[in-house]
């Protein structure tokens, strides 16, 4: 199940912008009151100058991404099946039917005709890349399957141990954009080839956010994050895609848009599959900015806040916009407010 964690004020940044976040740190209905008119607040802090750093916190999960089918035609019993979690690479056997290995070859065109000399096309250049990758050579990879081509293929098929025909018909290869991993078969051996063979997904583990619409601005391609796994540990990773639909909510559940991160360190996440993880996404940095803890925030009549400012003993007022609500603190700004200044706070 997922998990779903509202937003929330840490600190570890997750950030309100502007005056968004105040009812739910304590602030209420607008803030807390102003002391009686010449009492001094019951503590004070300095004005600071710092750097806050906007973030917002999102679940997500922590797998291989959405499986994809390998699925068989032209008949004939299949003979062997790879296991759940296998992973195959260029030119191994994905699955073997009538004990005849059918290879993984890469590419994102499906064999949808028969190969062989005189045929022209993205298709065939697909095939020489392959075979040139797997060490063939004699010919151009120029997607003119002419007589070198041909000789390549057979060659291949020799080693292979199938009939060394020349030519390469659908069904005989799968075809994937990259080395997979098995994620579960859909066949047994023993069945007659026709449908789904076994599912799979890339080897390469990623993690998934249905990311709140409203923070939708803070993920960009090629921004870095942080990822908290299971146990605690955290790892690195880039946003890699942003999606453009957004996806309706069910109920109270919130219009999300979906976001995939790279993760770093493939090695570190040890056996993790479908796992709950929390991502910290970094959208900006606010450098030299003056800052006071939120609880210094003062309500003023008719809306807006102050800071109660306290010099030799003596208390005097000062509007403030708002800015950014991160880790305790918000980014203040007013004339008659600088650094070093005291404010008043609660106790």
């Amino acid at each position: 199940m997922r998990r779903s964690r509202a937003a929330a004020l840490s600190a570890a940044g997750v950030v309100v912008v502007a005056g968004a976040g105040l009812a739910t740190t304590g602030l209420g209905g607008g803030g807390r009151p102003a002391p009686a008119r010449g009492a001094l607040p019951p503590d004070t802090t300095a004005v600071e100058r710092t750097t806050l750093v906007e973030t917002q916190q999102a679940d997500g999960t922590l797998g291989y991404g959405s499986e994809r089918t390998a699925a068989g035609s032209g008949g004939g019993t299949v003979t062997w099946l790879p296991r759940p979690g296998d992973r195959i690479t260029r030119g191994r056997t994905a699955y073997r039917v009538d004990n005849r290995p059918v290879p993984l070859l890469y590419g994102s065109l499906p064999l949808y005709r028969t190969l062989s000399e005189g045929r022209e096309g993205p298709d065939v250049k697909q095939l020489e890349r392959n075979l040139r990758a797997l060490g063939y050579t004699g010919f151009t990879v120029d997607g003119s399957f002419e007589s070198g081509t041909t000789a390549a293929v057979k060659r291949w098929q020799d080693d292979l141990g199938v009939p060394e025909t020349g030519t390469v018909a659908p069904g005989s290869v799968l075809i994937a954009s990259g080395e997979i991993r098995v994620a579960q078969r859909r066949a047994t051996v023993g069945d007659r080839l026709g449908g789904a063979v076994f599912t799979y997904t890339g080897t390469a583990r990623k993690v998934s956010v249905d990311l709140d619409v409203q923070y939708q601005r803070l993920a960009r391609k090629g921004t870095e994050v942080e990822i908290e796994l299971p146990e605690g540990d955290t790892v690195k990773g880039t946003i890699t895609a942003v999606g453009k639909v957004a996806k309706q909510g069910r109920g109270e559940d919130p219009t999300t848009v979906a976001v995939t991160v790279a993760v770093e360190g493939q090695g570190s996440l040890g056996s993790y599959d479908k796992a709950p993880v929390t991502v910290r996404i970094t959208a900006d940095r606010h450098a030299g900015v003056l800052a006071v803890p939120i609880a210094a925030l003062t309500a003023r009549p008719g809306g807006g806040y102050a800071v109660q400012v306290v010099e030799g003993g003596r208390v005097r007022t000062v509007p403030v916009e708002t800015g950014v609500f991160t880790g305790g603190k918000v980014e203040v700004s007013g004339s008659g407010l600088a650094e070093g200044m005291r404010v008043g706070v609660p106790k």
